[in-house]
């Protein structure tokens, strides 16, 4: 899935960074948007004995309505949980139906009073978590339980995960997969003639004239992924300059883009651009195609993308090309976050209605979700790791993407941030603009800064857009 296809509404939930959690007031007029219900009602009495074993107290017997987004996972790993909690509540019906419009499937059952007990809340027509807030469980229930396995679900989970779907302090929602976002390339190719992967521009600079000594750039891009340059660009200069970078960029200040981490950033590009390591024609070549030149041609050596690129280009790859992603470089050796930080943003939020039927069943399946064998079994057939640590084998399934993606988690320890201006205020359509014209040559580093300047004010300045303040 691309940047460019991932849905608003989707990228629009995971605001702020990982490991900082997001200001939405709830009540007022964000909660009374969705209407019906009510705010906090009273999850209905789950009607089993609480146990070690039944944290949530399922009944032995009724029914579990689960409704998950079909997207690019399926929903057949949700089955493969909903498989386990058969096997341990035998009398219980499991329903678990798959929906490619959540907001017009399950808001008039929000609306009804009668929503399932789980939804994956996920797609371009996702409900807008706003306006549905008080109508939610407070999943910190769920993380504060043990796993099948026994262990506490919180001391299990990659750190920050928790916080994109907390508002003032309520767990409303927890993302089950994780997205991790570094430079790609072929290990094999890098190992056949001894590159090494930059960790700063000016090794980057240096590569791009081994690249070009062997007929081949640096970078390429598409036309609709242009941007991916400035996701790993803004990626860059917030390890260069900090949490200080993220906050101005986020809260949309005044000459944002002209801070000295991003203006570092912008002209090292520069450079790079203008020593011609990057492949010309870019603007006018559909972007899986470009990609395609790179995984399959390999007519470049790195490609700043999201880690659904392993299965967005698994049917034009090289073969042998043992597909890897690296942090993005920085711009010195002492940046503020070290280099091996990444941005890693949590999706596919799970969510479990308040006026649910069967509450308690709906939280059994997400604690069965976040137990190894159900986050082992979505590694191992999605190729992509849950929000789970240590479910992912050392072989990666035969992945060697996968298993870059583990590394650079664990190597990042602490150091695991995203952001989300660009999606909350719909602005990536107008920034495509001035990248690509950037990665064509035809506007320079004060150029870009100048036009990404006007697009952040001009969202800064329109009262009609509601502003989320971040922290």
């Amino acid at each position: 899935m691309s940047i460019l296809n991932k849905p608003v509404q989707r990228r629009g939930f995971l605001r702020g960074a990982l490991a900082t959690a997001v200001v939405v007031p709830l009540g007022g007029a964000l909660a009374s948007c969705a209407g019906g219900g009510g705010s906090s009602s009273t999850s209905a009495a789950a009607g089993g004995e609480v146990s070690a074993t039944n944290p949530f107290g399922v009944a032995k017997t009724g029914t579990l309505d689960a409704v998950i987004f079909k997207g690019g996972y399926g929903i057949d790993y949700v089955d493969f949980a909903g498989a386990i909690l058969k096997k341990n509540f035998p009398d219980i019906t499991v329903k678990i139906s798959p929906s490619t419009d959540i907001a017009q499937e399950m808001q008039p059952r929000f609306v009804g009073g009668t929503p399932p007990d789980l939804i994956d809340n996920s797609g371009a027509k996702s409900i807008g978590f706003s306006t549905i807030l008080d109508q939610l469980e407070d999943l910190k229930s769920i993380t504060e339980a043990n796993n099948l396995e026994g262990t506490k679900i919180a001391d299990t989970l990659y750190d920050g995960v928790l916080a994109p779907g907390t508002f003032d302090g309520k767990v409303a929602a927890i993302n089950y997969v994780l997205t991790v976002y570094a430079i790609w390339y072929s290990k094999s190719l890098f190992d056949a003639n001894g590159w090494t992967v930059p960790t700063t521009w000016d090794e980057a600079m240096a590569l791009g004239a081994k690249a070009k000594a062997k007929g081949k750039y640096l970078f390429l891009w598409g036309k609709e992924a242009a941007t991916y340059y400035q996701t790993m660009a803004i990626e860059s200069a917030i390890k260069e300059g900090g949490d200080e970078v993220r906050l101005a960029l986020e809260n949309l200040k005044p000459n944002c883009w002209s801070l000295p981490a991003i203006q570092s950033v912008f002209t090292a590009l520069e450079k790079i651009i203008k020593a011609g390591y990057v492949k010309p024609g870019g603007s006018g070549t559909q972007f899986t195609a470009a990609q395609a030149q790179w995984s399959n041609n390999q007519d470049a050596l790195l490609y700043p993308s999201g880690s659904w690129i392993e299965n967005e280009m698994k049917d034009q790859t090289k073969a042998d090309f043992k597909m890897t992603g690296a942090p993005t470089p920085v711009v010195s050796t002492s940046p503020k976050i070290p280099q091996s930080g990444v941005r890693s943003a949590a999706g596919e939020p799970y969510i479990v209605p308040t006026k649910g039927k069967n509450v308690a069943a709906g939280k059994e399946l997400l604690r069965i979700m976040l137990s190894k064998d159900s986050a082992v079994n979505f590694a191992k057939t999605k190729l992509a790791p849950t929000v789970v640590k240590g479910t992912v084998p050392a072989d990666g399934f035969g992945s060697t993407a996968l298993v870059s993606q583990t590394t650079m988690l664990d190597n990042a320890k602490k150091n695991i941030f995203t952001w989300n201006f660009i999606d909350l205020y719909g602005m990536n359509p107008d920034q495509l603009v001035p990248w690509n014209s950037f990665l064509d040559g035809k506007l320079d580093a004060a150029g870009l800064t100048k036009a990404l300047q006007e697009i952040t004010d001009k969202v800064a300045n329109d009262s009609s857009v509601t502003k989320i303040e971040v922290k």
